[in-house]
Protein backbone atom coordinates (compact mmCIF):
# COMPACT_ATOMS: atom_id res chain seq x y z
CA UNK A 1 0.00 0.00 0.00
CA UNK A 2 2.85 2.40 0.97
CA UNK A 3 4.57 1.60 -2.14
CA UNK A 4 0.82 2.41 -4.11
CA UNK A 5 0.62 5.75 -2.19
CA UNK A 6 4.34 6.76 -2.90
CA UNK A 7 3.46 5.86 -7.36
CA UNK A 8 0.51 8.18 -6.77
CA UNK A 9 2.25 11.09 -5.38
CA UNK A 10 5.00 10.49 -7.91
CA UNK A 11 2.97 10.98 -10.80
CA UNK A 12 2.51 14.46 -9.98
CA UNK A 13 5.00 16.87 -11.57
CA UNK A 14 5.83 18.95 -9.21
CA UNK A 15 5.74 16.27 -6.45
CA UNK A 16 7.87 13.75 -8.74
CA UNK A 17 10.30 16.03 -8.75
CA UNK A 18 10.50 17.22 -5.58
CA UNK A 19 10.39 13.36 -4.05
CA UNK A 20 13.21 12.63 -5.96
CA UNK A 21 15.52 15.42 -4.78
CA UNK A 22 14.41 14.75 -1.20
CA UNK A 23 16.06 11.24 -1.90
CA UNK A 24 19.56 12.40 -3.25
CA UNK A 25 19.58 15.07 -0.28
CA UNK A 26 19.36 12.41 2.51
CA UNK A 27 22.49 10.86 0.57
CA UNK A 28 24.44 13.43 -0.67
CA UNK A 29 24.10 16.91 0.91
CA UNK A 30 26.72 18.26 2.82
CA UNK A 31 26.72 19.03 6.31
CA UNK A 32 28.64 21.65 7.06
CA UNK A 33 32.08 22.64 8.81
CA UNK A 34 31.48 20.92 12.14
CA UNK A 35 31.33 16.94 12.66
CA UNK A 36 28.02 15.21 14.39
CA UNK A 37 30.45 14.92 17.02
CA UNK A 38 31.81 18.86 17.54
CA UNK A 39 27.84 19.82 16.67
CA UNK A 40 26.82 17.92 19.63
CA UNK A 41 29.20 19.31 22.31
CA UNK A 42 28.66 22.92 20.63
CA UNK A 43 25.27 22.83 21.24
CA UNK A 44 25.19 21.11 24.70
CA UNK A 45 27.65 23.61 25.98
CA UNK A 46 25.74 26.75 24.32
CA UNK A 47 21.97 25.46 25.37
CA UNK A 48 20.22 27.67 27.82
CA UNK A 49 16.85 26.97 29.15
CA UNK A 50 13.86 28.81 27.40
CA UNK A 51 11.71 28.30 30.63
CA UNK A 52 13.84 30.56 32.34
CA UNK A 53 13.90 33.50 29.57
CA UNK A 54 10.51 33.58 29.29
CA UNK A 55 10.02 33.59 32.87
CA UNK A 56 12.06 36.86 32.75
CA UNK A 57 10.48 38.29 30.38
CA UNK A 58 6.77 37.90 31.15
CA UNK A 59 6.00 35.24 33.88
CA UNK A 60 2.30 35.26 34.09
CA UNK A 61 2.35 35.47 30.41
CA UNK A 62 4.70 31.74 30.39
CA UNK A 63 2.39 30.43 32.70
CA UNK A 64 -0.41 30.90 30.86
CA UNK A 65 1.38 29.83 27.73
CA UNK A 66 2.08 26.76 29.88
CA UNK A 67 -1.44 26.48 30.23
CA UNK A 68 -2.48 26.58 26.38
CA UNK A 69 0.15 24.43 25.76
CA UNK A 70 -1.06 21.49 27.69
CA UNK A 71 -4.65 21.93 25.97
CA UNK A 72 -2.64 21.64 22.28
CA UNK A 73 -1.12 18.41 23.20
CA UNK A 74 -4.18 17.20 25.10
CA UNK A 75 -6.76 18.20 21.99
CA UNK A 76 -4.14 16.66 19.35
CA UNK A 77 -3.81 13.50 21.26
CA UNK A 78 -7.62 13.32 21.02
CA UNK A 79 -7.54 14.13 17.42
CA UNK A 80 -4.75 11.81 16.51
CA UNK A 81 -6.24 9.04 18.61
CA UNK A 82 -8.75 8.79 15.52
CA UNK A 83 -6.29 8.40 12.83
CA UNK A 84 -4.14 4.61 12.42
CA UNK A 85 -1.19 6.86 11.13
CA UNK A 86 1.75 8.11 13.26
CA UNK A 87 2.21 11.61 12.12
CA UNK A 88 5.11 12.40 14.60
CA UNK A 89 5.30 15.47 17.19
CA UNK A 90 5.33 19.09 16.72
CA UNK A 91 7.98 21.81 17.48
CA UNK A 92 8.92 24.15 19.95
CA UNK A 93 5.10 25.01 20.47
CA UNK A 94 5.24 26.23 24.05
CA UNK A 95 7.65 28.80 22.89
CA UNK A 96 5.69 29.84 19.76
CA UNK A 97 2.85 30.08 21.88
CA UNK A 98 4.89 32.02 24.87
CA UNK A 99 6.41 34.45 21.62
CA UNK A 100 3.54 35.04 19.21
CA UNK A 101 1.48 36.02 22.44
CA UNK A 102 4.36 38.35 24.13
CA UNK A 103 5.66 39.87 20.47
CA UNK A 104 2.17 40.36 18.78
CA UNK A 105 3.44 39.56 15.00
CA UNK A 106 1.95 40.54 12.14
CA UNK A 107 2.78 38.23 9.81
CA UNK A 108 4.91 34.49 10.54
CA UNK A 109 5.96 32.28 8.02
CA UNK A 110 6.74 28.65 9.24
CA UNK A 111 7.59 25.59 7.17
CA UNK A 112 6.82 21.87 8.52
CA UNK A 113 3.38 21.80 9.28
CA UNK A 114 3.09 18.09 9.75
CA UNK A 115 -0.03 17.30 12.20
CA UNK A 116 -0.23 20.75 12.90
CA UNK A 117 1.40 21.18 16.83
CA UNK A 118 3.18 24.55 15.66
CA UNK A 119 0.31 26.10 13.55
CA UNK A 120 -2.16 25.50 16.19
CA UNK A 121 0.11 27.01 18.74
CA UNK A 122 0.80 29.91 16.58
CA UNK A 123 -3.11 30.60 15.53
CA UNK A 124 -4.31 30.17 19.09
CA UNK A 125 -1.76 32.47 20.23
CA UNK A 126 -3.18 35.36 17.24
CA UNK A 127 -6.69 34.33 17.91
CA UNK A 128 -5.97 35.53 21.43
CA UNK A 129 -4.23 38.63 20.38
CA UNK A 130 -6.97 39.16 17.89
CA UNK A 131 -4.80 40.17 15.40
CA UNK A 132 -1.93 38.55 13.02
CA UNK A 133 -1.53 36.12 10.10
CA UNK A 134 0.22 32.91 9.46
CA UNK A 135 1.80 31.33 6.48
CA UNK A 136 2.43 27.83 6.51
CA UNK A 137 4.59 25.83 3.39
CA UNK A 138 4.50 21.69 3.79
CA UNK A 139 4.88 18.98 1.80
CA UNK A 140 2.20 15.78 1.78
CA UNK A 141 3.24 12.57 3.75
CA UNK A 142 3.68 11.04 0.20
CA UNK A 143 3.56 7.40 1.88
CA UNK A 144 0.12 7.63 3.34
CA UNK A 145 -3.04 7.55 0.89
CA UNK A 146 -4.72 10.89 0.32
CA UNK A 147 -1.90 12.47 2.35
CA UNK A 148 -3.33 16.57 1.96
CA UNK A 149 -6.14 15.66 4.71
CA UNK A 150 -3.56 14.65 7.45
CA UNK A 151 -1.52 18.52 7.39
CA UNK A 152 -2.82 20.62 10.27
CA UNK A 153 -5.25 17.79 11.11
CA UNK A 154 -5.47 18.66 14.73
CA UNK A 155 -5.72 22.92 14.35
CA UNK A 156 -9.29 23.36 14.75
CA UNK A 157 -11.65 24.67 12.06
CA UNK A 158 -12.50 28.15 13.80
CA UNK A 159 -8.65 29.40 13.93
CA UNK A 160 -8.34 28.79 9.98
CA UNK A 161 -9.66 32.19 9.11
CA UNK A 162 -6.15 33.91 8.97
CA UNK A 163 -4.02 30.77 8.17
CA UNK A 164 -2.70 30.64 4.65
CA UNK A 165 -1.28 26.90 4.00
CA UNK A 166 0.50 25.58 0.37
CA UNK A 167 1.29 21.79 -0.01
CA UNK A 168 4.05 21.35 -2.91
CA UNK A 169 7.16 21.86 -0.75
CA UNK A 170 9.34 24.73 0.10
CA UNK A 171 10.70 25.47 -3.31
CA UNK A 172 7.17 25.88 -5.04
CA UNK A 173 5.79 27.46 -1.70
CA UNK A 174 8.22 29.98 -0.28
CA UNK A 175 8.38 32.23 -3.22
CA UNK A 176 4.51 32.40 -3.57
CA UNK A 177 4.42 33.38 0.19
CA UNK A 178 6.86 35.99 0.20
CA UNK A 179 5.61 37.55 -2.95
CA UNK A 180 2.42 38.40 -1.13
CA UNK A 181 4.11 39.98 2.16
CA UNK A 182 5.87 42.90 2.74
CA UNK A 183 8.08 41.72 5.55
CA UNK A 184 8.19 38.88 8.27
CA UNK A 185 8.02 39.10 11.97
CA UNK A 186 8.81 35.49 12.88
CA UNK A 187 10.19 33.00 10.59
CA UNK A 188 9.89 29.29 12.11
CA UNK A 189 11.15 26.58 9.83
CA UNK A 190 10.99 22.88 10.57
CA UNK A 191 10.61 21.21 7.39
CA UNK A 192 12.95 19.79 4.56
CA UNK A 193 16.39 18.84 7.36
CA UNK A 194 19.27 18.80 4.97
CA UNK A 195 21.68 21.73 4.34
CA UNK A 196 21.10 22.81 1.11
CA UNK A 197 17.05 22.59 2.12
CA UNK A 198 17.42 25.38 5.18
CA UNK A 199 19.93 27.50 2.87
CA UNK A 200 17.09 27.60 0.42
CA UNK A 201 14.35 28.96 2.73
CA UNK A 202 16.67 31.23 4.67
CA UNK A 203 17.88 32.77 1.18
CA UNK A 204 14.29 33.74 0.09
CA UNK A 205 13.52 34.44 3.02
CA UNK A 206 16.03 36.35 5.00
CA UNK A 207 15.78 39.63 2.28
CA UNK A 208 11.51 39.76 3.52
CA UNK A 209 12.58 39.35 7.51
CA UNK A 210 11.96 43.05 9.80
CA UNK A 211 14.97 44.39 11.21
CA UNK A 212 13.70 42.81 14.67
CA UNK A 213 12.52 39.97 13.47
CA UNK A 214 13.12 36.07 14.92
CA UNK A 215 14.72 33.21 12.70
CA UNK A 216 13.66 30.22 14.75
CA UNK A 217 14.71 26.50 13.31
CA UNK A 218 13.85 23.26 14.66
CA UNK A 219 16.47 19.94 14.89
CA UNK A 220 20.06 22.29 14.40
CA UNK A 221 21.64 18.82 15.62
CA UNK A 222 21.12 17.22 12.46
CA UNK A 223 23.61 19.25 10.43
CA UNK A 224 25.93 22.21 11.38
CA UNK A 225 23.70 24.87 8.92
CA UNK A 226 23.09 27.05 11.94
CA UNK A 227 26.20 27.06 13.27
CA UNK A 228 27.72 27.91 9.72
CA UNK A 229 25.20 30.39 9.30
CA UNK A 230 25.21 32.60 12.80
CA UNK A 231 29.43 32.09 12.10
CA UNK A 232 29.30 33.19 8.52
CA UNK A 233 26.93 36.46 9.56
CA UNK A 234 28.59 37.02 13.07
CA UNK A 235 25.23 37.24 14.53
CA UNK A 236 25.92 37.30 18.31
CA UNK A 237 22.07 37.74 19.42
CA UNK A 238 20.91 34.02 19.23
CA UNK A 239 20.23 31.24 21.43
CA UNK A 240 20.10 27.55 21.57
CA UNK A 241 16.86 24.88 23.36
CA UNK A 242 16.39 21.79 24.20
CA UNK A 243 13.29 20.36 23.71
CA UNK A 244 11.96 16.81 23.68
CA UNK A 245 15.57 15.55 23.20
CA UNK A 246 16.45 17.75 20.08
CA UNK A 247 18.11 21.13 19.49
CA UNK A 248 15.93 24.62 18.60
CA UNK A 249 18.05 27.78 17.26
CA UNK A 250 16.68 31.30 17.42
CA UNK A 251 18.34 34.25 16.06
CA UNK A 252 17.01 37.49 16.81
CA UNK A 253 16.41 39.83 20.17
CA UNK A 254 13.89 38.63 23.24
CA UNK A 255 13.99 41.69 25.23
Amino acid sequence: MKFINIVNQAMKPSRGYTMIKKVFKRFLDKRGQLSKEDLNVWLKTNKISFEKIAINLNQDLWEESIEVSETIKANAAKRLSEIEFNLGGGGIYPLLTFLVRHLKPKVVVETGVAAGFSSYAILESMNHNKSGELFSSDFPYFRLPNPERFIGIIVPDNLKYNWSLYVEGDENNLPKIVSQIESIDIFHYDSDKSYSGRKYAFDIVEPKMKKNGLLIMDDIQDNSFFYDYITFKKINEYYIFEFEGKYVGLIGKLS
